[in-house]
């Protein structure tokens, strides 16, 4: 089963779940209610038995003198009052135990109301975390513990909004910045080759190798820019995009490269419309055609499927062969300059941005980004967009 890149779920301690925070209240309550029950009963039964009518053991005259002494036999009353504690014990007990029914009936509902502030909190802040980070809580009501909390939290989203926001301000800055020297660096070259005279053979060489760097350069600079622009929030105006066509402009742009690897290519896609920035989706199409193609083997095989799913969804879906891959560090290969284990790529071939970039457009188009390893070899890229929301049907009226 394929699981999201940047997702891990805990495993469960033990065979045996504990119980959830709603239950162990109900719990406690109601033990608390049948101990405090059956203390009550207890004293009850106590007072009864000890102040509970006696017949007199004497006959006392008008003096005040005790004029005999009655012999103390069973009696009626004494068994009435025998009676009287047995039933009063079954019936505290029957009472007792619809109390305690009651009381874990109770106890659910009051924890669940307790609780319904936190199931509030954590659904939002789990939105929070997956979507965007300018949400906020925003709790409102007396400044208890639960309000005190999601303060905090709003608190802590604010600085992570800061730092991220800084970071790319900074990337999008440097990465603009930089374009200026690199440009004047191959304004120089195409001077010193545009010498009279020609210039040496070794020259010539350095020339092409010093380009090879550029545009290297260059390329990572766009990328740190497209990178940018994704992880910018959901600002972007919004067009249809039709997918089908930014497969074929990617597989067509790496039709050299297909070749030279002689890669087979197995294509399912039907016509699928998205809404979203053309610019980033066809980016996102681009790497992901890209990463399949780089990193194959000669000989191999592509598998491109896009269908719409569920009828308000489109999926791609990316099957390259390769080498077998460590399936708990494919969760990595979304993290910028990371690939296959390798914290920076050295290699001309590659800047290990491509599934970064991907997986930022994705989320910022509301979908995601899923990565598996197959067990034949290679890596399986599934990415998952909203479709476009349904149009009304013409001469409808509300």
């Amino acid at each position: 089963m394929a699981t999201g890149p940047m997702m891990h779920k805990p495993l469960s301690r033990g065979l045996h779940p504990r119980p959830t925070v709603r239950w162990r209240l109900t719990l406690l309550y109601s033990v608390l209610f049948v101990a405090c029950g059956a203390a009550l009963l207890a004293i009850t039964y106590y007072l009864f038995e000890r102040f509970a009518f006696e017949p007199p053991d004497r006959i006392v005259g008008p003096d005040g003198r005790t004029i005999a002494q009655l012999a103390k036999v069973p009696t009626v009353i004494d068994a009435q009052r025998a009676i009287g504690l047995h039933r009063l014990q079954v019936y505290s007990g029957i009472a007792l135990g619809i109390m305690a029914i009651v009381s874990v009936v109770l106890g659910w509902l009051v924890a669940g109301r307790v609780l319904a502030p936190l199931r509030t909190i954590t659904a939002t802040a789990e939105r929070i975390s997956e979507e965007n980070l300018h949400e906020r809580l925003a709790m409102s009501g007396p400044r208890d513990e639960l309000r005190l909390l999601a303060d905090t939290i709003d608190r802590l989203l604010e600085r992570l909004e800061a730092a991220f926001d800084a970071q790319r301000r900074f990337i999008a800055n440097a990465s603009h910045e930089l374009r200026t020297p690199l440009g004047m660096m191959r304004t120089t070259l195409d001077v010193a080759i545009a010498k009279p005279g020609g210039v040496p053979p070794q020259m010539r060489e350095l020339d092409a190798e010093l380009r090879l760097d550029l545009d290297h350069c260059d390329r990572l600079l766009e990328s740190f820019l497209a990178l940018a622009r994704a992880q910018n929030g959901r600002v972007f105006p919004r067009d249809q995009v039709a997918l089908e066509l930014l497969i074929t402009d990617a597989l067509g742009a790496r039709a050299g490269q297909i070749a030279t690897k002689r890669l087979a290519v197995e294509t399912h896609v039907s016509p699928v419309e998205v809404a979203g920035s053309p610019t980033l989706l066809a980016r996102m199409v681009e790497n992901v055609v890209e990463n399949a193609v780089r990193h194959n083997q000669p000989d191999g095989a592509i598998k491109l499927t896009l269908a719409p799913l569920g009828g308000h969804h489109a999926q791609l879906t990316v099957d390259s062969s390769g080498p077998v891959l460590d399936p708990s560090a494919v969760a990595e290969l979304t993290q910028p300059f990371r690939r296959l284990g390798q914290d920076r790529v050295g290699s001309q071939t590659g800047h290990g941005l491509g599934l970064s970039i991907v997986a930022a457009v994705a989320a910022a188009h509301d979908g995601r980004l899923e990565l598996q390893a197959r067990s034949e070899g290679g890596l399986r890229v599934r990415i998952t967009l909203p479709g476009p929301a349904p149009q009304p049907l013409a001469g409808a009226t509300g």
